[in-house]
């Protein structure tokens, strides 16, 4: 079912967005090589060291585009997010000709100046590197958010979050390597 929007699309963008939907899961190949990495990424939130997280926010988008055969992305990460009548943002990912494109990200909660949760700073991560997969992986002309792209985000999400009690990060239900 499409989102509302997706009715004041044009046919050339509702054909995209279909096309998006279709694809509800990216699977790693080796998704527990990527389970430190998203450690070091908890633990430098944590430090509230920017450039700590910056670097590790960028270490596990490396580590993610090399598993899904992506080009370079480069990582920013910011203090405090940015905030209007319409809410605050979270996350931003931009390509500019001639450049590498870039997930910029922000640490801190626009009202508060809070750490922002851990968890939501991952998803955010993997929110933005989303968009470049969509572009970068799936080729498609423009990114949507569609119910593939936030399943998508997600199948990343639980492959790579070692849950408490868990041996390893599931690898998406099991089912083979590859999109479906």
């Amino acid at each position: 079912m499409p989102f509302a929007y997706y009715q004041r699309l044009s046919a050339r963008d509702q054909a995209i967005y279909r096309r998006s939907d279709t694809v509800a899961t990216l699977v790693l190949p080796r998704p527990h090589e990527l389970v430190r990495l998203v450690e070091e990424l908890r633990l430098a939130l944590a430090s509230e060291e920017r450039r700590a997280v910056e670097a590790a926010a960028q270490a596990l988008a490396h580590g993610l585009g090399l598993q899904l055969e992506l080009p370079p992305v480069r990582v920013e990460v910011l203090a405090v997010r940015p905030s209007a009548d319409w809410g605050e943002l979270h996350g931003l990912y931009t390509r500019e000709s001639g450049r590498p494109p870039r997930v910029q990200l922000w640490m801190r909660t626009a009202r508060h100046k809070r750490l922002v949760a851990f968890r939501t700073f991952l998803r955010t991560l993997l929110h933005e590197l989303g968009h470049h997969v969509d572009y970068e992986r799936l080729a498609l002309a423009d990114s949507f958010h569609t119910e593939g792209f936030f399943k998508r985000e997600s199948s990343l999400f639980r492959q790579i979050v070692k849950e408490p009690g868990s041996d390893a990060a599931d690898p998406a239900g099991g089912s083979p390597a590859g999109e479906q």
